[in-house]
């Protein structure tokens, strides 16, 4: 069933004026992006409204085409010879992410995927019973139940940071919590569903000053936003490339600051990461490769480095003006319907969109968004478990627009649910 009357042509009226052959941009702020040429660039765009972007978003052309071109590649001359004629790309592929950050190249690891660059980073750590992890109420369930281990294994606590009247974490409450104990600051920057964009950068200047390691959690920052990790004060960062950053799945990165290096030896390593010197001795590499292993999908990491000099070209203040943009036009528009509840927090919520109707489940609303082509996701409790018990959170639906969508796709997502809302679904 498509939706369709007069309410759902109201709401859909407003973006008449919008074409996606037209550059657009927040006036006076940023360049435009050329959405003429992004949607050419992403067939699958115009065919549905794709706002799923928190989950995996739609990789652009130039990055299906790297990924397939070094598979022939495979194909006809081999794996390992196929690598050997990509070195210098694949080696660019540093380069690329150490722009995208801030960093230098001999920060940066690349790994299977984000769980696996942040695992690397806090199982390196040294913790001893009476230690204390300092972490946020948002947090991932990923990373909160590495802290629960880690409790167990040492006897390290784990302490939550209060939110501020504006539900982020509040930062003058996490300088009364400094002490000598504190051994980790660990913070999700922007969580799973909530909207949120925690302080990462006042977080950071306070484990700083204390010399307390600052872990941050990038996945959903990484390609919706600038990301520069001398003004962020953090010593690791993690991230994924499938999301904002529209690479592939089974990639991510890790960055350690170089001065952190040396205090950090990997939970695992391989002679790669720690070349056999002499037969009772190994020597860690003295970059952050010291956490990757010698396997890797060289496939999909150079797709990763297309998809980040993509959006480098872009640039990524126009990106982030253009998705917090299309991202309150929908909060607008939710917002306009009876009983629709928007759970966004924060000062300057970011392009995750979380939301519930009256009455009707997450996974209700989803389905019925996919019989209209509209690709949205939703957000289960135990992802952000101390978020959701503080709010009496159910299973929320999380629409996440990225730069490429159109003003057209956010308010058909708002005509979806206000047809579900009206009892005009089948």
């Amino acid at each position: 069933m498509t939706v369709r009357g007069d309410r759902a042509a109201a709401l859909t009226a407003t973006s008449s004026s919008h074409s996606p052959s037209v550059s657009s941009s927040v006036p006076g702020s940023t360049p435009a992006l050329d959405l003429r040429r992004i949607l050419t660039d992403t067939p699958a765009a115009s065919h549905r409204a794709y706002l799923n972007n928190a989950g995996a978003a739609l990789m652009p052309r130039v990055v299906v085409d790297t990924v397939k071109a070094h598979i022939d590649l495979e194909t006809t001359v081999g794996g390992y010879e196929a690598a050997a004629l990509a070195a210098d790309r694949h080696q660019q592929v540093y380069a690329s992410v150490a722009t995208l950050l801030g960093a230098s190249q001999d920060e940066i690891a690349l790994t299977e995927n984000a769980t696996v660059a942040w695992q690397m980073a806090f199982y390196a750590l040294r913790f001893a019973p009476g230690d204390r992890i300092l972490t946020v109420q948002a947090e991932y369930a990923a990373n909160y139940v590495a802290y629960l281990q880690m409790a167990r294994r040492t006897g390290v606590s784990i302490e939550v940071i209060p939110n501020d009247t504006c539900g982020q974490t509040d930062v003058a409450a996490l300088a009364r919590m400094i002490d000598g104990r504190v051994k980790l600051i660990s913070v999700t920057w922007v969580p799973t569903n909530g909207g949120l964009t925690n302080p990462a950068a006042a977080i950071g200047r306070i484990a700083r000053a204390a010399r307390i390691p600052y872990l941050l959690d990038a996945c959903q920052a990484v390609g919706q936003m600038p990301v520069d990790v001398d003004a962020l004060g953090c010593d690791m960062l993690s991230a994924t490339g499938r999301k904002f950053l529209r690479g592939p799945r089974g990639t991510g990165f890790l960055y350690v600051r170089r001065g952190m290096l040396e205090q950090l030896e990997p939970p695992m390593i391989d002679h790669f990461a720690a070349p056999w010197t002499a037969v009772d001795t190994y020597t860690l590499r003295n970059d952050a490769r010291r956490f990757e292993t010698w396997e890797s999908n060289i496939t999909a990491q150079l797709g990763l480095g297309a998809a980040i000099d993509y959006a480098q070209a872009l640039g990524l203040p126009a990106i982030e003006a253009r998705c917090h943009a299309l991202a309150q036009r929908l909060r607008n528009g939710l917002n306009s319907l009876p009983g629709v509840t928007v759970h966004d927090l924060g000062e300057r919520p970011s392009a995750i969109v979380s939301f519930t109707l009256p009455g009707l489940a997450a996974s209700t609303v989803v389905g019925f968004a996919h019989q209209q082509k509209i690709a949205i996701g939703s957000s289960d409790p135990s992802s952000t478990l101390l978020d959701a018990r503080a709010r009496s959170l159910p299973a929320v639906v999380r629409a996440s627009p990225h730069y490429y969508n159109t003003e057209t796709d956010i308010d058909r997502l708002v005509a979806c649910c206000d047809a579900l809302l009206q009892g005009t679904q089948p």
